[in-house]
């Protein structure tokens, strides 16, 4: 079980002809078997897990879990109240698709929200806050669960989990 910072401009696969990805970001003797657990966009940084457990990785994703992925997004204007309100009740995204109750904190001196959701959906978080009227400017991923990223990992960099820091996805976030 790896902790990765993924940088911006790779993506989140296991191979791809024309990008780079987050396992070229391993020593290839370290590659095999590896996958990333979820995804994050191209242009989205931040916490990413990367182990070879198939298990974890559906343990990890799956909404049934409702293992908290926790989100900071710069975003161009504010959320209000309402918008807090409507994350809550689950937003239908401008597709039809339905989201499940979601948390959104408004954050103004800090110049963006925090954004906590339990299931991924194609750019779920950009779609939510764009239905806002608040498109994302930057988008970087704090935490899943109780585990939080590393300050010490510079973007591009990894390192291995303990058992224990592997587990903290299932447990809940401290407030």
């Amino acid at each position: 079980y790896y902790m990765l910072n993924k940088p911006m401009g790779v993506i989140t696969a296991s191979r791809d002809e024309r990008h780079d990805t987050v396992l070229e970001l391993f020593p290839a003797e370290l590659r095999r078997g590896l996958f990333a657990v979820g995804r994050l966009d191209k242009d989205t940084e931040g916490l990413l897990l990367i182990t070879d457990d198939g298990d974890y990785v559906h343990r990890v994703i799956t909404p049934k879990k409702h293992v908290p992925k926790v989100y900071f997004a710069r975003t161009d204007g504010m959320p209000t109240s309402a918008d807090a309100e409507r994350f809550a009740q689950g937003v239908v995204l401008g597709d039809g698709t339905q989201c499940l109750p979601a948390r959104l904190e408004c954050l103004p001196e800090q110049g963006g929200c925090r954004v906590t959701v339990y299931e991924g959906k194609y750019h779920m978080v950009k779609r939510m806050l764009a239905g806002c009227g608040t498109p994302v400017l930057q988008l970087h991923r704090l935490s899943i669960g109780a585990l939080t990223l590393d300050p010490t990992l510079a973007p591009g960099a990894y390192r291995e989990l303990s058992a224990e820091e592997a587990m903290l996805v299932f447990a809940e976030p401290a407030s």
